[in-house]
């Protein structure tokens, strides 16, 4: 079992220092967290976005599976793979191939906790969700079979780690982490936030060998196309970052940008016609409806709360088959879509539609249900029978 087990366990709220974590990750490794703040547009967190509520969408279903997962564990397994639901843990995953990763993977899974895993995934995830997910771990077997790497690809790579004791009541969570998936999943009572998620994949089809047809992210991909080419002449050059062809990596938000400044920019939700902001919330939809659907049905209200201060941004060109960039940014969501330069196939280095990365967030700090903990660990500071007397250092 590979074990991420910090030296000096320090919770993911702000800290007055940063935290220096030294894991077991091999000769040198070390890793270093600055304390939370979130994705901002400028430095500032805006407060007041989110609060504690009562949504009426159950939660029981995805805690009854972390607790039936959990309870599959061995007492050593259950050491390196449950942490406290404010341990820093949490902000430490990779979205790349060769990160040491705490958790079981997994491929060291027996059968049955293999078996509960999934229910775990299945039960916080939507059908669509699910099959993403088992979608970019299938496709990690391809990159294994076209490399001939299969130590540091695979789809038995992913590892789980469940975060607090699974409550009706009380905070708590779990995360999946791997190459080209990271869903971090936080729970309080029945309120989920399911960010940061990441997902990628190289490829995107798979064309060959053990899940040839297998695809993942197109409709990401077609979407965000048809709305760009949806808009006015002028509206276009509004949601224009950079005028020409995507030649780099343009992604910001993804492992250790925690705390990424991202300016407000493009083209104004407040600015579109009606059929055009109904196509930006569908884009929206494809990534939000990865959460199971009564979750998925409240995440969509807030976001349409927010939608005249919702932006759009591109980068790159609009014809058909073309490579880009696109962000939609708003007080309470930034998604991220970014066709990538080859890393595991053989090409020209630059952008290509075999390699995507989608990253989406919960700025001024509510990714990982911050903000919702901040608010918990406040409303209950002075009630000792609660357990929390004083907030997380």
């Amino acid at each position: 079992m590979n074990l991420r087990v910090a030296a000096t366990a320090l919770p993911v709220l702000v800290a007055a220092v940063v935290l220096t974590v030294n894991a077991q990750r091999g000769p040198g490794a070390s890793l270093t967290l600055e304390p939370f703040v979130g994705v901002t547009s400028n430095g500032t967190v805006e407060r007041g976005l989110f609060a504690v509520h009562a949504t009426g969408v159950s939660t029981k279903p995805v805690m009854e599976a972390a607790a039936r997962f959990v309870s599959a564990l061995t007492p050593d397994e259950r050491a390196g793979t449950t942490f406290p639901v404010d341990d820093s843990e949490w902000r430490r995953w990779n979205n790349v191939h060769r990160a040491a990763r705490a958790g079981l993977a997994f491929r060291e899974m027996s059968a049955g906790q293999q078996a509960r895993a999934y229910d775990l995934l299945a039960a916080g995830l939507s059908a669509k969700g699910l099959e993403k997910t088992r979608n970019v771990m299938r496709l990690n077997e391809t990159i294994a079979e076209l490399t001939n790497n299969f130590t540091e690809y695979g789809e038995g790579l992913y590892y789980l780690v469940v975060f607090g004791e699974p409550s009706p009541t009380e905070p708590w969570g779990w995360q999946l982490e791997g190459h080209h998936l990271i869903v971090n999943y936080f729970v309080l009572g029945d309120q989920v936030v399911m960010t940061p998620t990441f997902m990628g994949s190289e490829p995107v089809v798979a064309t060959s060998g053990k899940y040839a047809g297998t695809q993942v992210l197109q409709e990401e991909q077609d979407k965000g196309l048809l709305l760009m080419r949806a808009l006015t002449p002028d509206q276009q050059r509004k949601a224009t970052l950079e005028p020409g062809a995507k030649t780099s990596n343009r992604a910001e938000t993804q492992a250790y940008r925690d705390n990424a400044r991202i300016p407000y920019g493009g083209t104004k939700a407040s600015d579109l016609d009606g059929s055009q902001r109904a196509r930006l919330m569908d884009v929206v939809a494809e990534y939000v409806g990865n959460v199971a659907d009564g979750h998925a049905k409240i995440r969509m209200e807030d976001v349409r709360r927010h939608l005249d201060d919702t932006y759009f941004a591109w980068i790159g060109e609009t014809s058909p088959g073309s490579v880009f960039y696109y962000r939609i940014h708003s007080p309470v969501i930034l998604i991220e879509f970014d066709h990538q330069t080859p890393v595991a196939l053989e090409g020209p280095r630059r952008p290509n539609r075999q390699h995507v990365h989608t990253v989406v967030r919960t700025p001024n700090g509510n990714d990982y249900g911050t903000d919702l903990l901040r608010l918990h660990y406040e409303r209950h500071a002075h009630d000792a029978t609660h357990g929390h007397v004083r907030p997380p250092r």
